[in-house]
C-alpha cells in the first residue's frame, strides 16, 4: 500500500488526518462521490474517542431537554438512517426511566413522547408508561423501596469500533486509501501560504514520507488543536476538552436486555446503565481535562461517582471489586464564552477553514458523524474547487463482516481464533493491542481477561506477520501498560 501512496504521480484530491468516527465518515462520504482520498491515522482506527462511547445510536433525551431541537431532530433523522445501512451493528433497545417521586412519570412520560415524535418516519418502539409491577419485570434488580413505575423508551445501539472498522471497510471499497500508524506531523504549504499536503512518519518503521494534495482535512478530534497549529502556530485553541468513563460490570447487575436511564444525577448529567455483549456497562461522567491524551485515565472520584449513583438505583449495589474494566473517553466539545460547565456546551458539530485553507472539523456526535462528514465534504469540495458531485451516503449499505464460527479464544466471550486471523489479514490490525480493544472489545469488557488472553494473541500474530520472539516480548510489555489503564485498582 505504501508503495502506490508513494509512487503516486498526481496529487490527491483529499487527505484527511484523523481515522475516528468523523475522519472516516469523511471518507467514505468523499471516496463514495468519486474523490481521490487519502486517509492517515497516528495510531489505530478508534484508537480515540470513538472507541469509548456509551455504546448507543440516539438523539439525546437531555439535549431534548436544554431545547435544543435541532439536534435532537438531527441526530434521530441519523438514528434512522444508520439502522438502515447497517442493520447488523444496530439494533433497537428498551429504556427505562425508573420512577421514585410522583411527579416524574407524568413529566418524563410527556418528554419521551416527544422525543419519540420527533423522529418522525425514523422512529424506533413507541414510549409509554409502565406500572411498578411492569417495571420489575423489566429490571428486576432495580431498588424496589419507592418505586412507582417508569417510562419505557426505545433508541439504538451498537458497537462503536465494529462499526468503525466496517467503516473503514466501506471507505476501502469505494475507493479511498487508508493507513493506520501514519502520524502527521507538519502541514505543507505552496508559494501563496495554502496548504498544499502533509508530512508524515510511519510509526512502524519511522520513515518519513510527504505527500500532496488540493485539500487536508483535520478531523482529528480532540487533538484537532495540535494540527490547527500547525497551519497556524498562533491559532487559538477552540476545544474545551471533556473526559467522560465508563464501568464495566458482569451481567448480573442488570441480567436483562433492557437498558435504565437516569435523567438526573448530582451533577446533572444523565446516566445510563446498559446491557452490552453479555456485560453491563454504567456511565458517563462529565470532567473538564486539561490535557488531552490518547490513553486518558479514570480519575478516583468519577469512580466513585458513578458506583455512588449506581448504588441508588440498583438492589444489589456494585463496588470496585465488581468492576471488570474502566474505559475514558475525552469529548472534543468547542468553547464558548459564556458556558458553565463543559455539561452545557452544545455537542453540534463546527467545520472552520483557516486563512491557509485547512478545513477543521471537530464537536458533534458519533450518531451524526454520516450528516457532519456530508457537510465537512461539501465545503471543502467547495474551497478548492473539486467537481460538484452529489453526496450517496444516505443510502449507502455499510460493510459487513463474515461470521468466523470455530474455536473461542475465551470461554466467556464468542470471539474466535478466526476472528483474530480476520482482524489481521482484512482489518489491519498491527499491535496486540489493536485486537484486544478495537478489533474484538475485551480489554473493554473485562481487562484481567485481555490479559490473560494477550500471550496467545500475540502468539498468532507474531506466526501471522513473521514477528519474532523479541516483537512478542515488546507487544506483552506494552499491551500491560495499556490495559493497566483500564483497571479500577
Amino acid at each position: 500500500m505504501f508503495s502506490q501512496i508513494l509512487n503516486r504521480q498526481t496529487d490527491w484530491d483529499i487527505i484527511i488526518i484523523g481515522g475516528g468516527a468523523t475522519g472516516i465518515g469523511c471518507a467514505v462520504d468523499a471516496a463514495s462521490r468519486g474523490y481521490e482520498v487519502l486517509l492517515l491515522e497516528q495510531h489505530d482506527f478508534g484508537k480515540g474517542t470513538s472507541s469509548r462511547s456509551t455504546k448507543l445510536v440516539h438523539g439525546g433525551v437531555r439535549y431534548l431537554e436544554q431545547g435544543n431541537i435541532s439536534l435532537v431532530m438531527e441526530a434521530l433523522k441519523e438514528r434512522g438512517i444508520l439502522r438502515q445501512n447497517a442493520p447488523h451493528l444496530v439494533e433497537e433497545l428498551a429504556f427505562i426511566v425508573p420512577n421514585y417521586e410522583w411527579w416524574e412519570m407524568p413529566f418524563y412520560g410527556v418528554g419521551l413522547k416527544i422525543y419519540n415524535l420527533l423522529s418522525g418516519k425514523y422512529g424506533f418502539g413507541k414510549s409509554q408508561i409502565l406500572s411498578k409491577s411492569e417495571t420489575l419485570k423489566r429490571l428486576p434488580t432495580i431498588k424496589k423501596e419507592g418505586l412507582r413505575g417508569g417510562v419505557i423508551y426505545f433508541d439504538g445501539q451498537f458497537d462503536d469500533t465494529r462499526l468503525l472498522i466496517n467503516l473503514a471497510q466501506t471507505a476501502h471499497q469505494q475507493g479511498a486509501t487508508l493507513l493506520n500508524y501514519a502520524r502527521v506531523f507538519q502541514l505543507t504549504k505552496d508559494e501563496d501560504g495554502l496548504i498544499s499536503g502533509v508530512n508524515f512518519v510511519d510509526e512502524q518503521t519511522g520513515q518519513l514520507h510527504q505527500i500532496k494534495a488540493k485539500a487536508v482535512i483535520n478531523a482529528t478530534g480532540a487533538f484537532c488543536d495540535k494540527v490547527r497549529q500547525f497551519s497556524e502556530k498562533q491559532a487559538e485553541k477552540i476545544i474545551a476538552p471533556s473526559q467522560g468513563i465508563h464501568l464495566t460490570f458482569d451481567r448480573s447487575f442488570l441480567p436483562t436486555d433492557t437498558a435504565i436511564m437516569i435523567p438526573h444525577t448530582s451533577d446533572g448529567r444523565v446516566l445510563f446503565a446498559i446491557p452490552w455483549h453479555n456485560h453491563t456497562i454504567v456511565g458517563t461522567t462529565d470532567t473538564p481535562v486539561e490535557k488531552v491524551e490518547l490513553e486518558p485515565k479514570a480519575l478516583d472520584e468519577e469512580i466513585e461517582f458513578i458506583l455512588a449513583t449506581a448504588k441508588e438505583y440498583l438492589h444489589k449495589p456494585p463496588t470496585r471489586d465488581d468492576i471488570l474494566s474502566v474505559f475514558v473517553g475525552i469529548r472534543p466539545l468547542v468553547k464558548a464564552g459564556d458556558a458553565k460547565s463543559t455539561s452545557s456546551l452544545s455537542r453540534d458539530h463546527t467545520i472552520e477553514i483557516d486563512k491557509s485553507g485547512l478545513v477543521t472539523i471537530t464537536g458533534g456526535k458519533w450518531t451524526t458523524y454520516r450528516n457532519m462528514a456530508e457537510d465537512c465534504i461539501n465545503q471543502t469540495a467547495n474551497l478548492v474547487g473539486l467537481p460538484e458531485k452529489e453526496c450517496v451516503t444516505k443510502t449507502l449499505k455499510i460493510y459487513q463482516s463474515p461470521i468466523n464460527e470455530g474455536e473461542k479464544l475465551h470461554p466467556d466471550f464468542d470471539y474466535t481464533i478466526e476472528d483474530i486471523l480476520c482482524a489481521i489479514r482484512e482489518e489491519m490490525a498491527l499491535s496486540v493491542e489493536d485486537v484486544l480493544a478495537r478489533r474484538t472489545r475485551i480489554l473493554f469488557l473485562n481487562a484481567k481477561a485481555a490479559l490473560e488472553i494477550a500471550p496467545q494473541i500475540a502468539e498468532i500474530m507474531a506466526k501471522e506477520l513473521g514477528k519474532d520472539e523479541t516483537w512478542k516480548i515488546e507487544q506483552l510489555n506494552s499491551f500491560q501498560k495499556v490495559a493497566e489503564c483500564y483497571t479500577a485498582r
